[in-house]
């Protein structure tokens, strides 16, 4: 019944983006277009489609051969402006997601910026030491003010959207027609194995157009990494199913990280908070009081990296609770050898591409 009656805002909101989008379609608003490589990756619902790995997935394998930036609004930081994001710098200064992509991997320019036109002048400004090859627009699908060479769109595969409303009804941040911006579209949280039957109606649902690639990725899991000094786990947790686990959250959509951490323990307990949430020290309390009631000799506590990165800035934790802190890492993984032509298709377009600014370069040197 609520539902109904958010139905007349989410009509308001759609007619406010699509008249915005118009406007871009019809260069009355501008899309700003820089000499490097550019790449956004977003999603067309609010949270909990994977991002942040398929971005780190991005950045490993970009890295590899090219000087790589990523560029991000540092969602809930309690900064302002353009930052580099150094290997020290808090999540309440810089968000979560980009302190653990810089943290995990520190050689990469990682920057934030609300204004992200601003932020990608900063990042190619002549006065930088390190000028990008690439830069990663993350979370960026909306913010059509710069025109990315790849726009890559995520769809959640447990969370299909052609059913789905707009905000506030639904979780679409715009029309499904808007779909037709992307070059890429990757379902992602998928089952390690989709029929051809289901690959064929997910096609149709998203009207792929011929110039549109699709993938198909899924979640795949590491072992668990101490937060602070609890030591590595040995491959017992992983078989003997005798440890008591607290598993607490601050993203999205926490349920396959439930499921996939419940099949290693006979007791868990959960502890659930907002997407990007601040912990205070009232919930390192609640933390605290709900582990001790967990009466068990083997037991931990775990969570997210990205809660992680969150966790880790309170010095004033109890050391039985830090010893016990362990967060689990994720990767991606491309369904039947997709990856390969995924990773062709983005190479040659940041290859091709910066050497063509090497070569607009020199020839305005002589």
């Amino acid at each position: 019944m609520v539902k109904f009656f958010l139905y007349p805002l989410s009509w308001a909101y759609g007619f406010a983006v699509s008249v915005r989008n118009k406007m871009f379609d019809l260069n009355l608003l501008k899309s700003r277009e820089f000499d490097v490589p550019i790449i956004s990756i977003g999603n067309i619902t609010v949270g909990g489609t994977g991002k942040t790995p398929h971005v780190e997935y991005l950045v490993n394998l970009l890295s590899k051969k090219f000087k790589v930036a990523t560029l991000s609004r540092g969602y809930k930081r309690k900064t302002s402006g353009f930052r580099f994001v150094e290997t020290n710098s808090t999540a309440i200064e810089v968000g979560d997601e980009p302190l653990q992509i810089k943290n995990k991997f520190p050689e990469i320019t990682v920057s934030v910026c609300e204004n992200r036109v601003v932020g990608a002048e900063n990042l190619l400004s002549s006065q930088n030491e390190t000028i990008p090859d690439v830069v990663l627009l993350d979370d960026a699908f909306q913010h059509r003010r710069i025109s990315p060479g790849i726009n890559i769109l995520l769809i959640d595969y447990t969370r299909q959207i052609k059913n789905d409303s707009l905000l506030p009804a639904g979780r679409l941040r715009e029309s499904t027609l808007q779909m037709r911006r992307a070059n890429i579209i990757i379902f992602t949280k998928c089952p390690n194995e989709i029929s051809p039957i289901m690959r064929r109606i997910l096609m149709k649902d998203v009207n792929l157009k011929p110039y549109q690639k699709l993938f198909f990725t899924t979640l795949d899991y590491q072992k668990l990494e101490p937060v602070f000094n609890g030591g590595e786990l040995n491959n017992d947790f992983y078989t003997a199913k005798d440890f008591s686990l607290l598993i607490v959250t601050g993203i999205a959509s926490p349920a396959n990280i439930h499921k996939y951490l419940q099949q290693f323990s006979e007791r868990t307990e959960i502890l659930t908070f907002p997407d990007h949430h601040n912990y205070s020290d009232n919930d390192l309390l609640s933390i605290t009081n709900k582990f001790e009631s967990i009466h068990s000799e083997k037991k931990i506590i775990i969570t997210t990296e990205k809660d992680a990165m969150r966790l880790k800035e309170f010095d004033n934790l109890p050391d039985e609770i830090k010893t016990a802190l362990y967060y689990l890492p994720v990767k991606v993984k491309f369904l039947e050898d997709e990856g390969k032509a995924f990773n062709n298709k983005i190479l040659n377009y940041v290859g091709e591409n910066k050497s063509n600014r090497e070569l607009y370069n020199r020839k305005n040197k002589k």
